[in-house]
């Protein structure tokens, strides 16, 4: 029932656009190809640090100089403690990053957020012996992080072609698993400097955070402002001349002027319900589901198990036999590739052709079987330690790279590509906020527990658990998440029932008029200024 009438609601929303597909060829967005990717330089560094803090903390330098010595479960959970604390900072960079953005705009958000992150990795950098400055530093950077994970997908769903958002949102997820592949290599190569060198091999792999955020910052002021934020700022001249830049489109051309309508028809709507105030909007018609959505969505994200494999990759796959962190470190590092080549074909071929839901049920459902597959092998040849890799150890380490295949068409990029374009533009900044603050939140409790859970869920455990929460993941899935692709990100209003199609059509109409008239009178004006100057002459 619910199903059918999602579907109804996506057919009157992609009626309700006068907006034509136009299906240009890639080099027409070149513009929005090349904004979004200087905004997502900053999700660089999320996927970097994602796997940087497993992978330092394995290092026996970084070990030697911060003392991290007792048992098994003490050392579990200090690791868990260094690994975490960017997440927390990062929770609150996201809570942060909505009314900043709100009042400066996507572009210098994104700026204050790469100066924070600065500071903070020069603070990891000069640590030496006490790990305080390692926590201050990456609470720091974390929180800096966190701000840009929130306004990075804002920034690119509002300036992407509906009939490329999901290719360019996606963008989001293959920056993070380059960022990732990154520490897993950059950690596997220090392992072979000399042991003598000290504390250079663990402040290689930290210091290399601050080389793309200093490009990000230099290239930052090129940045167009987002044309969606200019016009709820009312800049509506500034906010056309931006759109019109970025389709590479004169201003009145037809495209541009239907597209520039139904932002304008959207935004006077929602202010029109709520007497201008967007905080009151969270609560109007058609808007709390769309927040459970983006709150369920990344909650299950987090507890899919892949980000467990991904902070400590090393140490998982020592535990299914790969023994040795050199060993461990080249496995990840592998892994690593493996998920950019699959992001990367999923986004560039996959994601606007064969939508959201579809594809995202698909790789839960076979998440879930290589999960139960990987844990039942555990379960009846526990690894040991030391002596050859066992067959049984190959075959899960295999099992596990498949797992990662599905998850990158899947979970990995499509709650962001879903969560960047079901709210209205006057919520869009609270509803990445709450996206990207669950999804930190979650974050740092994954990874605080995981350390714990592989001592505490022997034989298989963790794996089965995640591969349950998998299940839960596809069934609600599939009865309650609408598919949003092919619509523009206004007609997401009609999907989530907060206007009708006849209404908002009335609404776009009424404002493509009055644009076109307004461009008609300046046509008229400056025509009349002509003849009039030529009367002079005569």
């Amino acid at each position: 029932m619910f199903r059918s009438h999602a579907d109804e609601r996506r057919h009157d929303a992609q009626e309700a656009s006068f907006a034509p597909d136009t299906h240009r060829p890639w080099h027409a967005h070149s513009r929005a190809y090349l904004l979004a990717a200087v905004g997502f330089m900053g999700i660089f560094l999320f996927g970097y640090d994602t796997g940087l803090g497993g992978g330092v903390i394995a290092l026996p330098s970084f070990a030697k100089d911060f003392h991290i010595t007792g048992t098994k479960a003490q050392i579990a959970a200090l690791q868990g403690n260094i690994v975490a604390i960017l997440q927390g900072g990062a929770f609150f960079g996201a809570l942060g990053g909505a009314p900043l953005e709100d009042y400066l705009g996507r572009k210098w958000s994104l700026m204050v957020g790469c100066w924070i992150f600065i500071v903070g990795g020069i603070l990891q950098v000069v640590a030496s012996s006490s790990l305080g400055l390692v926590y201050g530093g990456r609470f720091t950077a974390g929180f800096g992080v966190g701000l840009m994970s929130m306004v990075c997908p804002t920034y690119a769903s509002e300036i992407a072609p509906k009939e490329i958002r999901g290719r360019i949102t996606g963008m989001f997820q293959v920056v993070v698993v380059i960022g990732v592949a990154f520490s897993y290599w950059i950690n596997y190569g220090v392992t072979f400097m000399n042991a003598s060198r000290g504390a250079i091999q663990w402040r290689i792999p930290i210091g290399f955070q601050l080389v793309p955020v200093g490009i990000m910052v230099m290239l930052l002021p090129i940045l167009k402002e987002s044309p969606r934020w200019l016009a709820t700022k009312h800049k509506d001249e500034l906010a056309l001349k931006n759109l019109a830049w970025i389709r590479k489109l004169p201003p009145t051309d037809p495209a541009v002027q239907f597209e520039f309508a139904e932002i304008i028809a959207a935004i006077r709507e929602e202010e029109a319900a709520t007497q201008g105030a967007s905080w009151r909007e969270i609560g109007a018609k058609g808007n709390p589901f769309r927040f459970v959505i983006a709150f369920v969505i990344f909650t299950l994200q987090q507890w899919s198990g892949q980000n467990s494999i991904s902070y400590y990759a090393p140490s998982i796959f020592q535990s299914i036999g790969l023994v040795g962190a050199k060993t461990g470190l080249l496995a990840s590092g592998v892994y690593g590739i493996v998920k950019i080549v699959a992001t990367g074909i999923f986004i560039i071929f996959g994601v606007d052709r064969f939508g959201r839901k579809k594809p995202l049920l698909t790789g839960i459902a076979l998440m879930s079987m290589f999960l139960w597959i990987v844990g039942a092998i555990f379960h009846t040849h526990v690894p040991k330690t030391g002596g050859p890799v066992s067959g049984a150890s190959i075959g899960m380490a295999v099992c596990i790279y498949l797992f990662v295949i599905p998850y990158c068409f899947s979970v990995g990029p499509l709650p962001w590509v879903i969560c960047s374009e079901i709210f209205s533009n006057r919520t869009r900044h609270f509803g990445l906020m709450t996206a990207a603050a669950t999804q930190w939140a979650w974050n740092f409790g994954v990874t605080k527990a995981t350390p714990l859970m592989v001592l505490k869920m022997p034989n298989g455990g963790i794996f089965f658990f995640f591969a349950a929460i998998n299940i839960i993941s596809f069934t609600l899935a599939f009865f309650f998440l609408p598919e949003t692709s092919g619509t523009s990100l206004e007609a997401m209003d009609i999907i989530f029932g907060s206007v009708t199609k006849e209404e908002r059509e009335a609404e776009i109409a009424r404002r493509a008029g009055a644009i076109e008239k307004a461009f008609d009178d300046e046509e008229k004006g400056v025509s009349s200024h002509v003849e009039h100057h030529d009367d002079i002459k005569v």
